[in-house]
C-alpha cells in the first residue's frame, strides 16, 4: 500500500493547492464518491479495457455521481485517467482529507460508545474532547456494546477510554498485582 500512497500524494497535494473552503469540502465529496467507484472491482475491469475510451471513463463517473463536475474535480479525474492511477483515488480521498484537515487544524476522531448517543449528547461530549485534545475534531460514532458503558475516543493515536470495560480491567489489574 506505501507505493499507492506515493502515488497519490502528488494528486491529492495538486487539487488541496486548487481549493480553499467551500472548495475543498465539496471537492472532498467527489472524491469521496469517486474513491469509491474506483475501488469496484468492474469499474477497474472496465477500465484496463482498450475498447474504453478516457471520455467514456469520465462518463461513467460523472454518470455515477448524478451531476455535473466542477472543472477542478473533472481535471483531477481526467489526469488521474490519462495517467492510469485510478486504483489511487481511495488514497487520493485520505491524503486530501488529511491535509484539508491539517490547514484546519482539525482531526477525525471515532468515538465508540455501548449505547446511541443523541445529537445533542454529541455537542457536549465535542465541547469536552476539543478541550482535551486541544483541537477541532471531527466525530463519527460508532456502538460498541462490548464497552458495557461509557466511551471510547480514539484521535490519530491517541485514546482516551472512560468505558466501564476499561474501568473493571483496572480494577482486575489492581486486584491481582
Amino acid at each position: 500500500m506505501a507505493e499507492l500512497a506515493t502515488i497519490a500524494r502528488p494528486y491529492a497535494e495538486a487539487l488541496f493547492k486548487a481549493t480553499s473552503g467551500a472548495d475543498a469540502a465539496a471537492a472532498q465529496q467527489w472524491l469521496d464518491a469517486f474513491a469509491l467507484i474506483a475501488a469496484d472491482p468492474d469499474v477497474e475491469r472496465i477500465a484496463n479495457s482498450p475498447n474504453v475510451s478516457r471520455q467514456q471513463l469520465l462518463d461513467l463517473f460523472a454518470g455515477a455521481v448524478k451531476a455535473d463536475l466542477p472543472a477542478t474535480v473533472r481535471n483531477l479525474l481526467s489526469i488521474v485517467i490519462d495517467n492510469g492511477r485510478l486504483p489511487a483515488l481511495p488514497q487520493v480521498a485520505a491524503q486530501f482529507h488529511d491535509l484539508v484537515n491539517g490547514r484546519e487544524g482539525a482531526a477525525d476522531a471515532v468515538v465508540y460508545s455501548a449505547y446511541p448517543i443523541s445529537d445533542a449528547e454529541l455537542d457536549g461530549l465535542r465541547q469536552t474532547l476539543e478541550k482535551r485534545f486541544g483541537r477541532k475534531l471531527n466525530l463519527s460514532v460508532q456502538l460498541d456494546e462490548s464497552l458495557i458503558g461509557g466511551v471510547r475516543v480514539v484521535v490519530g493515536d491517541e485514546e482516551l477510554d472512560t468505558s466501564v470495560k476499561a474501568r473493571l480491567e483496572q480494577m482486575k489489574t489492581a486486584l491481582t498485582a
